[in-house]
């Protein structure tokens, strides 16, 4: 078996090729979820039979990288990133969330061995470029990109499963909250919590979206840890 980048494409038919397979999936999966995708349901959307798909795709997992790699091109930057390396990786992870709202399906495949395709390392190679010039040794930059990484991955997918949860669920957040409400207040009224009850109860100002915030103590904390070598 060959990675499917290596696989040349085939010859473009009328209304089909493997672009419009891949759009025609990336779309299915924007409306309906990751599970919905199948050879067969991208397929019907095209007009044409299944197998005639398997003449471009070979299995759904080829499928699922392509998918991956096509929205991996909406993060790439065009124009010269910023002097600044922070406000560089702020601007990359910006874009980075951002397509990740387009495309919640984006987070199932986190824990899944995609196969990285040209995007993929494309945006990898811009992530690294903003350290160009700074000084430092490759296993400190991949280091770094390490903990920026993994405060993305884990804000994205929380996120999205808050944005997706009424769908699958059936329930709003105001709904589920006025479920839980009585045995939380009974909770918090028994005095256990005394640190949580005051957050409960009044509530926390400016605590909607705590993205950017929490990314700049990241980088402070790398920042301070190279001023300080």
């Amino acid at each position: 078996m060959t990675s499917i980048w290596s696989r040349p494409a085939p010859p473009r038919r009328p209304a089909l090729s493997r672009e419009a397979i891949v759009a025609a999936a990336v779309a299915i999966a924007d409306a309906e979820g990751l599970a919905a995708v199948s050879i067969r349901r991208v397929a019907a959307e095209l007009g044409a039979r299944a197998m005639t798909l398997y003449s471009y795709i070979e299995r759904k997992e080829d499928l699922l990288a392509l998918m991956h790699d096509a929205i991996a091109a909406e993060v790439l930057v065009d124009e010269p990133l910023p002097d600044d390396w922070r406000e560089a990786l702020l601007l990359l992870a910006r874009r980075e969330r951002e397509m990740v709202l387009r495309h919640p399906w984006r987070v199932e495949l986190i824990s899944q061995r995609i196969e990285v395709g040209p995007n993929g390392l494309r945006h990898v190679e811009q992530k690294l470029s903003v350290f160009d010039g700074f000084g430092i040794d490759r296993l400190t930059a991949w280091r770094i990109l390490a903990a920026y990484a993994d405060y993305m991955t884990g804000f994205v997918i929380r996120e999205a499963t808050d944005r997706r949860a009424p769908r699958e669920q059936g329930i709003n957040d105001a709904e589920r909250a006025a479920v839980a409400e009585p045995y939380i207040r009974e909770l918090i009224e028994g005095g256990e919590f005394p640190r949580l009850a005051p957050m409960i109860q009044e509530g926390v100002r400016g605590a909607d979206d705590n993205f950017e915030r929490g990314l700049s103590w990241v980088l402070d904390g790398i920042e301070a840890d190279l001023h300080g070598r």
